[in-house]
């Protein structure tokens, strides 16, 4: 893939996690879209609600409503609900991935269920549950309506059926010799196993609540004096076993402080990885899950003399385990659809970037190498802030400054924008983004408007391909004002997008006359209790 396509993808996953913050959600987002300013269409036929509680299914997934909902939650022990919209691109592209899951967790059991409910049309339960982004997923166990627990699994149909499992049966194997701890330990690349005195204690039940976690990794626990002495262990003690890099790390429980079950997670995930990871469809769930705040990457072709790169790229990797994650990349394969959001192509191989997780920042050498001295020095030097970002910008058009909207680019963002004279608005979007190429025709009308007042700039800027020091744009479009004047002030648009509602927001000055409040007489024989309309400042945008 290419161009805006590959881009695309790649925001995808990003936002498991490398943009928006990361290298592609999760929360992970993991594939969040958070839409707003749609208006549902009135029923054509309101005879055709649906007023009964029967079940219904499609593919396998129940169809939820307001009607049917209590009776769920009442025959399932363990039931998953997807809330999504019909218009959004994420929940579109998880159904055949719920569908899959859901008829594989039938399958294995009547008590476990996976359910959908449109969170547009059931408006009544998306308040409820405080649903204000599309795919939201929510697990209700016996029957509690008042306490969901949030998704947190991989939005996939391994992933989904893997995190139903580990919560609908024991999270962690019982081991009650050393047999069956060695075979344990012997069938898989990787292990987890808990050693506690009391398998009731406090420390205990924070593993095991890491344990539906970390589904895609088996857990043992034991309590046997035995197992203690023979992995020469005498206190409460998680052991990760691995058949790569150390083999073994263990996390001993402060007898203090206790065992924190966040904490046990973040660490056991890091420590799942290899010190250096291929970047792979199989790998990048479990490179953005471990939610590593920095990423030091290698990009290389797959030919002999730069793939004997990665040997010194590893001996530099070992100084920052947990800080930053090392990641190859092949540029011929799976990473090629990762090159546009680095500005790259498979020429510039090899080469060497870091990125910040959370704010999307890259980094560059002034000279590469490659020796493991280098590379180490030149992470500890970003991550002790004596390297600049390297901020991508794409050439500025010939005729950039003569279109009533004008285009910007990161080489000519800062003379525009923060030019004392002129009062610029901008439009920071994505080639692919829906909701910019829907207010694309009215941004064009504005600048049309507004193309002969000298102190009004409406400009654009494709913030995909071009990056700026100090502004982070997190969500597409997103709309900011540069007032004239000293200061170098900004002010994000957060209201209605259409060109009235922008030209009384650039004739106030950067901000919108407040509207005197609508008084309505109470009509006789009324309770008085009026029906709350959506937010005139609602605001849509295709979250990364």
């Amino acid at each position: 893939m290419r161009g805006s396509g590959a881009r695309l993808l790649w925001l995808l996953v990003l936002s498991l996690a490398w943009l928006g913050p990361a290298w592609g959600d999760s929360e992970g987002l993991e594939g969040k879209e958070e839409d707003g300013e749609v208006v549902a269409e009135e029923e054509e036929d309101e005879e055709d609600d649906v007023v009964s509680d029967e079940l219904e299914e499609e593919d396998s997934v129940l169809v939820l409503h307001e009607h049917n909902f209590a009776r769920a939650l009442s025959e399932f022990s363990l039931l998953l609900v997807e809330f999504y919209a019909p218009w959004c691109g994420h929940c579109q592209r998880l159904a055949p991935e719920f569908a899959q899951a859901a008829a594989t967790l039938r399958n294995g059991s009547e008590a476990v269920r996976l359910g959908k409910v449109d969170a547009t049309a059931q408006v009544g339960l998306s308040t409820e549950f405080g649903i204000n982004a599309y795919p939201t997923l929510k697990l209700f166990r016996d029957g509690n309506r008042t306490h969901p627990l949030a998704y947190t699994g991989r939005m996939d149909a391994k992933g989904i059926v893997l995190w139903m499992q580990r919560r609908a049966g024991p999270s962690a194997t019982l081991l009650q010799d050393t047999d069956t701890a060695a075979a344990f330990i012997s069938a898989q690349d990787m292990v987890v196993v808990g050693f506690f005195k009391d398998l009731k204690g406090e420390a205990a039940q924070a593993f095991y609540e890491a344990a539906g976690e970390v589904v895609d990794v088996a857990f043992g626990v034991t309590e046997a004096d035995e197992l203690f002495e023979v992995y020469g262990l005498s206190v409460d003690t998680v052991c990760l076993f691995k058949k790569f890099d150390e083999g073994r790390t263990d996390f001993p429980v402060d007898p203090a402080q206790g065992l924190d079950a966040a904490e046990l997670t973040r660490l056991l995930r890091v420590h799942s990885l290899e010190l250096v990871m291929e970047f792979s469809n199989e790998t990048s769930s479990r490179i953005f899950g471990a939610k590593i705040p920095h990423h030091m990457l290698l990009f290389l072709k797959s030919v002999e003399e730069q793939l004997a790169l990665r040997d010194d790229f590893r001996k530099a990797a070992s100084n920052f385990r947990g800080e930053v994650l090392f990641v190859v990349v092949d540029v011929d394969g799976y990473g090629a659809s990762v090159l546009p959001f680095f500005g790259l192509t498979p020429a510039d191989a090899p080469t060497l970037r870091f990125i910040k997780m959370a704010n999307n920042r890259k980094y560059q050498m002034d000279e590469e190498a490659f020796s493991a001295t280098a590379v180490r020095d030149f992470v500890q030097a970003v991550l002790d802030g004596k390297v600049k970002p390297h901020l991508l910008s794409e050439e500025p058009p010939e005729d950039w400054d003569t279109r009533p909207v004008k285009v910007l680019v990161g080489k000519t963002f800062e003379q525009v924008a923060f030019d004392e004279t002129k009062n610029v608005f901008v439009k920071f979007y994505a080639p692919w983004c829906s909701h910019c190429k829907e207010m694309a025709a009215a941004w064009e009308e504005l600048g049309e408007r507004y193309k002969d007042h000298e102190d009004i700039v409406i400009a654009e800027m494709d913030a995909t391909a071009n990056e700026l020091e100090n502004i982070t744009i997190s969500g597409y479009p997103t709309l900011h004002y540069f007032p004239a004047g000293p200061g170098r002030k900004m002010i994000e648009y957060r209201s209605t997008r259409d060109v009235e509602t922008f030209s009384k927001f650039l004739e106030n000055g950067g901000t919108l006359p407040e509207e005197p409040p609508v008084v309505t007489k109470t009509p006789e024989n009324s309770t008085g209790t009026e029906e709350p309309s959506p937010s005139g400042t609602a605001e849509a945008r295709d979250e990364l």
